[in-house]
């Protein structure tokens, strides 16, 4: 699927600028939360929440805060009471934004979004303006210098019910279903491949945009600045990097 690779790059060079930042525990936690939410708290049931546990646990997230993640999910935490909400809008240069995640405040939330996207050239949206365009997928990303052989992997994820495999740019970017993007995962790493670039359930953008540098740095300053907001647990978004482009952000990097 055209273009997988590309946004796989675009994770990395965040993935990486986070861990500078100090992000890595709040965006890990958020996502605990999330699958919490949506599956329950046990592992053994709740495919999605056991990777997102697993991922803290290779992070060396305190058992504290991952077992704090997973009440929130779950409502065990008391006098706390959270509300799920997605919101759409547009950054700098037209690129979608799709935020999604859960509140105890749903007026400060949407209040706090759109000053950060009025600050940073960007708008909320009407509700169903870009959700259209995203669809739900399973993202496995594996730089190239770590698989041997091209062909024998690509037998492996379609045993395991993988949509596709592509090459790319030095990455080798694995697509999954949903549902079965955690049997993907666990039959890669049992086979060695564990040390991923990006794998995670995402929405990926039908169409994608490849603006400037100047636009690309304005839009991952606003995602920076929505990353801060603890109610926001996943923004997506149709922001693609061109070549010129992605050299000059390694070079930042």
């Amino acid at each position: 699927m055209a273009g997988h690779s590309k946004w796989a790059n675009i994770k990395h060079k965040k993935k990486k600028k986070d861990r500078k930042r100090g992000k890595i525990f709040s965006k890990l936690s958020k996502k605990i939360t999330s699958a919490a939410r949506r599956g329950g708290g046990d592992l053994e049931y709740n495919s999605e929440l056991r990777v997102w546990v697993e991922k803290a646990k290779d992070a060396n997230m305190p058992k504290d805060n991952i077992e704090r993640a997973i009440k929130k999910g779950t409502g065990e935490l008391e006098g706390v009471s959270y509300t799920d909400f997605r919101y759409e809008g547009y950054g700098p240069g037209g690129v979608a934004y799709l935020l999604e995640g859960s509140t105890d405040n749903k007026n400060r939330t949407v209040s706090d979004i759109r000053y950060v996207f009025d600050k940073n050239g960007g708008n909320l949206g009407e509700d169903g303006c870009v959700a259209w365009m995203f669809h739900s997928q399973g993202i496995i990303a594996i730089s190239e210098d770590n698989v041997d052989d091209i062909d024998e992997l690509m037998m492996l994820v379609l045993e395991a019910d993988a949509e596709d495999l592509e090459q790319e740019d030095g990455v080798v970017t694995v697509t999954t279903p949903p549902k079965q993007f955690a049997q993907v995962r666990t039959a890669l790493k049992e086979a060695g491949y564990d040390d991923f670039m990006t794998d995670e359930i995402t929405k990926v953008a039908e169409n994608s945009l490849t603006p400037d540098l100047e636009t690309v740095q304005r839009n991952m300053k606003l995602i920076d600045l929505l990353e801060d907001n603890d109610d926001i647990e996943d923004i997506y978004h149709n922001l693609e990097l061109s070549d010129d482009v992605a050299e000059a952000l390694d070079k930042e990097l």
